[in-house]
């Protein structure tokens, strides 16, 4: 409240003229009457940010440095860079009329060159000058996730890594063509192909002799050897024996054996192949989480921000189904699991109303009565008229392939004609549109029980 009562004085500086008081003296002095005016101007954008900076919290639940780090960050970008380039262009726009230039072409050129430096400088200062004002204690824990979101490895970035490593592969060892497969779950996924070969068409499948084969059959870590047309050389974990992957190659070379040299290339491109598929795969523990934590931390800043205001609002009940994670997390991790598995028979979302009616139609079991209602929930998002794979039907279309058919990421985003970052995208935004909708069936759920 003092910051909003010192802020108000402000437009009372603007409104009334005060300088009028000083009446013929002022005109005498017009420097003490600008450098008068200047500093009033500036107390006045002072207090004005001070009344922007008392109220930028109210309901608000982002923590206290993001609002300070926004603010800080839109007063440099704007009215800092503004004043400044107008400053200069009128400080050098007056000095080419004091040397007799009309019109000289130094004044755009000031005006550009004091914009981009002064952007320049802001990106470089901003992050050192925040991590000072307005982080504290906490510099090194934000350091590490600004750390961790530069160096982030994302499914594009191994992607081409992993390709720079096959095309070197078939350098050393003269393959036709060459593909790595990723091990999950017991099955082997194709990840990245190079080469002309016809044996990987165009959804990215992997030969039916290693798709079909069973995990047991793979002979022992750090060995060479043909499945078809094939060498493989399985990838393990770093310093351990667990295979996460698989380097392929189809050449003849091989059947005369390799020399010294290119097989000690082969075993260090294969290794490195092995680090950075264990580093992904380390990522993505990381990242689920993250997807646990984010909603409590949701839940937590927004308590906080209730609490500053009224405190007594810390005391008001949850909706049931709503106490555990946010709703739109929930219905991501039943759908992940909609035709089997601990997300979905565990799942919170099991005590909705809706899915309680729902048991009757699936004869008690609460299993299928929540598949029917996050089947029906996918249908709400569904576009009237015929099916088409156009924008509007995008978000269905990702549903239903992805979670319904449980087709993989791959093979969606290629039908779709999407990367694999964009569908990620898209998935988050069609799961948010079930999870309103399901928010819609449980309130006419509740209506219904009203009435009764």
């Amino acid at each position: 409240m003092r910051y909003l009562m010192l802020g108000a004085a402000g437009p009372v500086l603007t409104a009334y003229p005060f300088l009028t008081a000083g009446g013929p003296f002022l005109l005498q002095w017009p420097l003490v009457f600008w450098t008068t005016q200047t500093l009033i101007n500036i107390l006045v954008a002072v207090q004005m940010v001070l009344m922007a900076y008392a109220v930028a919290y109210y309901g608000i639940s982002y923590p206290d440095r993001v609002v300070k780090s926004r603010l800080f960050q839109w007063i440099l970008r704007g009215p800092v860079v503004a004043s400044t380039v107008l400053a200069v262009t009128v400080v050098v726009n007056r000095a080419s009329l004091l040397m007799g230039s009309q019109q000289s072409r130094l004044v755009p050129l000031a005006m550009v060159s004091t914009l981009l430096l002064l952007q320049f400088a802001i990106t470089l200062l901003r992050p050192s000058i925040e991590r000072w004002l307005f982080y504290g204690e906490d510099r090194a824990d934000i350091g590490r996730l600004h750390l961790l979101e530069e160096r982030l490895l994302t499914s594009g970035d191994l992607r081409q890594f992993l390709e720079a490593i096959l095309n070197a592969v078939s350098d050393v060892t003269g393959a036709s063509s060459a593909f790595l497969a990723l091990m999950a779950d017991g099955r082997v996924d194709l990840e990245v192909a190079v080469g002309s070969d016809d044996v990987f068409d165009e959804i990215g499948q992997l030969p039916p002799s290693l798709a079909d084969s069973p995990r047991r059959d793979l002979p022992e870590v750090g060995a060479v050897f043909a499945w078809d047309s094939y060498w493989l050389i399985p990838l393990h974990q770093p310093g351990g024996s667990e295979i996460i992957g698989l380097l392929g190659m189809r050449t003849m070379a091989l059947d005369e054996g390799l020399s010294e040299e290119s097989a000690s290339a082969l075993k260090v491109l294969s290794e490195r192949a092995s680090f950075a598929i264990a580093e992904r795969l380390l990522q993505r523990e990381v990242f689920r989480a993250v997807d646990r934590l984010v909603p409590q931390a949701e839940e937590v800043q927004r308590l906080r921000a209730v609490g500053r205001y009224a405190g007594s609002g810390l005391l008001e009940l949850e909706p049931p189904f709503q106490a555990e994670a946010d709703l739109a997390h929930m219905v991501r991790d039943a759908l992940t699991h909609y035709w089997g598995g601990p997300r979905l028979t565990r799942s919170p979302l099991l005590r909705l109303r809706v899915v309680q009616e729902a048991m009757t139609e699936n004869n008690g079991n609460a299993v299928n009565a929540l598949r029917s209602v996050l089947s029906r929930g996918v249908e709400r998002v569904r576009p009237s008229g015929d099916r088409r794979f156009t924008g509007e039907w995008m978000l269905y279309n990702i549903l239903e392939m992805k979670f319904l058919e449980g087709r993989k990421v791959r093979d969606v985003a290629l039908r779709l004609a999407m990367s694999e970052a964009d569908l990620y995208r898209k998935q988050r935004v069609a799961i948010e549109a079930v999870s309103a909708a399901i928010a819609q069936m449980e309130q006419e759920a509740a209506a219904r029980a009203g009435r009764g």
